[in-house]
């Protein structure tokens, strides 16, 4: 069974071996397949029309079943490899241990964004950015720019408090426990994160960024602890509801996978706590 482990408890040979799977992915070119199917789901997820990977209820299973995908092919490198998840409650530094040159390296430069250091730094080779926002080929970062702070372990405390799922209008305008993970309403969790981190986390293309695996582990998580606490309480809408995706509906791009066939993630793996 595979355990996904807080980052900050991975031993040396642990790092180092998930970031020898991830070279390894990228160079064989299915690392890119990943960044190329999250950009075009965002592109495509819009509040009023068909939307699947975001704004929508099934952000939480969609994202589950694509971390499955990705850890999977991880694994088909190195099968002692499982995804870290990113506690950014407690870990909410740039000088936090995620962030060292041995794991995932640092904030980009200022004047661009370029990471220097670490080994997805542009300097090192082996990590072109081949699905593009713009000309750019590096890893951009900015790290907390702007003064920016992340989610406190008071604002989860809030979020997992909600006891409904989702709700009408199924968009970025609804109230209940996934929109209000996800960041379009209240405290802004998931979406903080991915400005906090800036550069390619900010865009469509945010898997190009390593660290989008750790964050999405760890939201997860969250969805994970969310329902041990409200049992009585499942995912919505059920049926008969146009243009997102119901329980037992199958998701693109998979066509094979329901939200019903994802809520429990203890068939493919546990979490280290």
């Amino acid at each position: 069974m595979t355990v996904r482990k807080n980052q900050s408890a991975l031993t040396t040979d642990e790092k180092r071996r998930f970031v020898a799977a991830l070279m390894e992915l990228k160079r064989s070119g299915r690392y890119d397949e990943f960044v190329t199917t999250h950009n075009d789901f965002i592109v495509s997820d819009t509040d009023n029309g068909e939307r699947t990977g975001h704004r929508s209820p099934s952000f939480l299973p969609w994202h589950r079943r694509f971390l499955l995908e990705f850890e999977r092919a991880l694994q088909s490198v190195d099968t002692s490899v499982a995804l870290p998840y990113w506690d950014w409650t407690v870990d909410r530094s740039p000088r936090a241990s995620l962030w060292a040159p041995d794991f995932l390296g640092g904030t980009g430069r200022e004047r661009d964004g370029r990471v220097p250091d670490g080994p997805f730094a542009a300097s090192a080779g082996t990590w072109t950015i081949n699905v593009r926002v713009d000309g750019r080929t590096f890893l951009r970062r900015s790290l907390g720019s702007g003064g920016r702070q992340l989610p406190t372990a008071a604002e989860v405390e809030s979020v997992l408090s909600m006891p409904t799922y989702d709700m009408a209008p199924w968009n970025s305008g609804s109230d209940g426990f996934r929109n209000h993970l996800e960041g379009w309403r209240g405290v802004n969790l998931h979406n903080r994160v991915h400005v906090w981190v800036g550069g390619h986390m900010a865009t469509g293309a945010s898997p190009n960024d390593p660290v989008f695996w750790l964050h999405h582990a760890y939201i997860d998580k969250l969805w994970a602890e969310w329902q041990r606490r409200h049992p009585g309480s499942g995912y919505l809408p059920v049926s008969g509801t146009p243009n997102v995706i119901d329980l037992n509906e199958t998701m693109r791009p998979w066509h094979d996978t329901s939200p019903a066939d994802l809520l429990d993630h203890t068939a493919h793996y546990t979490f280290d706590a």
